[in-house]
């Protein structure tokens, strides 16, 4: 450890500490504007000048990159120090007049105007980008130009560099906002569906695990080589570069699927114009644009940055449509009536609801929608026929168009609105035919996985100890799948407590002196009870009766009738029906 003095206080700090961190360790502000904690220290700025004592001399340094040593002593308030704080401040408000933190700071040390020539300066050389890049980046796409008065930062002869990697660091670190990303401020519907591209986050919210995950593709370290950040400022040391996805498998007692759903894709409907057309835009990007923290800062606006006057919200995309999906998905209505109250909270737009039927089914639900009756929300009892940008009268022109029918009314109506958003319906996932299969249980028509029975057994399955939860079963909403995910859980802990599992009395049988071992069998099996064993230059099929539940597959599909049911093999059957028809000959 090693002891200094600032401001009379007497400081124990680590060696290879800087008086700049000394001082703010103990609570004493230091201003700069070209340090960074990531970053090897420069000093360019001059604004964290401090006087210090040291071998019986005295002079001003810069706090950032004078390393504390023993018996130093450090005054950082001064005469000496404040009017020369006070010079450096009063020469940066000269360069950059119009940065709001360059005058920030000239107002703290009461500088209203500077005495020098007054120039319209953005950068304040600090360096800070360039030493990013660099360090940071390991690109140097950027440097200093020139010398005196000429010099800047700039690329290589002022031209777009091929080295950028486009990774923004240089803007972040920027005091003054001299450097912009070109494009960043514009508002782009399309980049809502994931939101901005981080290098570290969190995958969701309500993710559980609630940790963060580096994405490779973004980040610098895997694209450069270089970078190390988060590893060197993680208190917990949780970084690891070299570790790598890796599969594990796990003995368990029961399972939950509890898989999820797929929005439906609005692009699929071509006649709404997503994807197509400005300002259409899916209810999960809706979503995503009134989030707080995302890409808007949770402003409704159009794509030009403009807030909407007017808004038309689709009902039912993909639902209850015989084209795509015909059941309903249950969540669209509240959802979209959850929309317009945002609308008209953030913007006081007017605002359009197209439903086909008004479905507010759970607690709480239909007096929401009295509310939006009373917020001046028009709703429109009829389907969204197409949205379109083709103009007829002078009110349309720089409009969406949506053509619809209102039902109620009995007419046709065109809504000229500046944006459109589609409530997109539920779907099963892609794999859910692969993960169906993998486990051994059934789908229903519409492609979610089938529970054993609608009502007595609405969380368990046709396979034992696996059981669904959630939206892979069929459309339901945030209250329906907790509690159903709840029912799955006690179900599963249920049969892991009761120690034993009870098999199908009936269940097949193979004969393994005529089975052939042609797999037949294997492939056909729906709960993958039939396994494959060698028995010396051949083998046969075995059935694991644990799992079996006696369908018949295999019996009916065995070539060489190697395959039989407990209970009714042909001898069985034969006595059955020799003692009815005795029992019929003696009545």
């Amino acid at each position: 450890m090693i002891t200094l003095t600032i401001n009379d206080r007497r400081l124990q700090v680590q060696e290879g500490t800087t008086v700049l961190q000394a001082a703010k360790g103990a609570g004493i502000q230091i201003p700069t504007l070209c340090y960074h904690e990531a970053l090897a220290p420069y000093g360019a700025c001059r604004m964290c000048l401090v006087e210090v004592v040291a071998g019986g001399r005295l002079g001003l340094s810069a706090s950032c990159a004078y390393p504390a040593q023993e018996g130093l002593v450090v005054r950082t308030d001064s005469s000496r120090v404040l009017k020369a704080r006070r010079m450096v401040a009063e020469l940066l408000l000269a360069r950059c007049p119009n940065v709001p933190e360059i005058q920030t700071l000239a107002q703290e040390m009461g500088i209203e105007r500077p005495r020098f020539h007054i120039e319209d300066e953005k950068c304040t050389l600090c360096g800070l980008c360039v030493r990013t890049c660099e360090e940071i980046a390991g690109v140097s796409a950027i440097n200093f130009i020139q010398r005196g008065t000429e010099r800047e930062v700039t690329t290589p002869f002022a031209v777009p560099s091929e080295a950028c990697i486009t990774c923004g660091a240089c803007a972040m670190v920027c005091p003054t906002g001299a450097i912009v990303i070109e494009g960043a401020e514009e508002i782009k519907h399309r980049e809502l569906r994931l939101g901005p591209a981080k290098a570290i986050h969190v995958p969701f919210l309500q993710a559980v695990p609630k940790a963060p995950l580096i994405d490779a593709g973004q980040c610098i370290h895997f694209r450069t080589g270089k970078c190390g950040v988060c590893e060197r400022f993680c208190l917990s040391n949780a970084i690891d570069y070299e570790m790598e996805d890796e599969e594990v498998e796990i003995e368990v007692g029961a399972i939950i699927l509890a898989t999820g759903f797929e929005p439906f894709d609005c692009s699929r409907v071509a006649q709404y114009g997503y994807g197509r057309l400005p300002n259409v835009i899916s209810g999960l990007e809706f979503e995503r644009m009134c989030n707080a923290g995302g890409p808007t800062g949770g402003k409704v606006v159009l794509e030009d940055g403009r807030s909407p006057e007017s808004v038309a919200i689709f009902h039912c995309v993909g639902s209850r449509d015989e084209n795509y999906n015909e059941y309903c998905s249950r969540v669209c209505c509240m959802y979209s009536l959850k929309f317009a109250h945002l609308v008209r909270e953030k913007t006081g737009s007017k605002v359009y609801e197209l439903y086909i039927d008004m479905r507010a089914f759970g607690k709480g639900y239909e007096e929401f929608y009295k509310r939006l009756l009373m917020e001046d929300v028009i709703f429109i009892r009829g389907k969204g026929a197409e949205v379109t940008d083709v103009a007829e009268t002078p009110e349309e022109q720089g409009k969406l168009i949506v053509k619809c029918e209102d039902t109620l009314l009995g007419i046709v109506r065109r809504i000229p609105v500046d944006m459109v958003i589609l409530s997109a319906g539920l779907e099963p996932r892609q794999d859910a035919a692969e993960v169906a299969r993998l486990f051994g249980i059934n789908r229903s028509k519409d492609g979610f996985f089938l529970e054993r029975h609608p009502k007595l057994a609405p969380v368990e399955t046709a396979s034992d100890g696996v059981f669904v939860a959630g939206a892979c079963q069929g459309p339901k909403d945030i209250p329906d799948s907790v509690a159903q995910g709840a029912a799955a859980a006690a179900g599963a802990l249920a049969l892991i407590d009761l120690g034993k599992v009870e098999i199908e009395p009936i269940t097949a049988l193979i004969d393994e002196a005529i089975c052939s071992g042609c797999k037949i069998c294997i492939g056909l099996c729906p709960y993958t009870a039939i396994e494959f064993v060698c028995r010396d230059t051949t083998g046969i099929a075995q059935v694991k009766e644990a799992l079996c539940k006696g369908c018949g597959i295999c019996v009916a599909a065995c070539p060489a009738g190697a395959a039989t049911q407990r209970g009714y093999t042909t001898q069985q059957i034969y006595g059955e029906m020799e003692g009815a028809l005795l029992a019929e000959a003696r009545g």
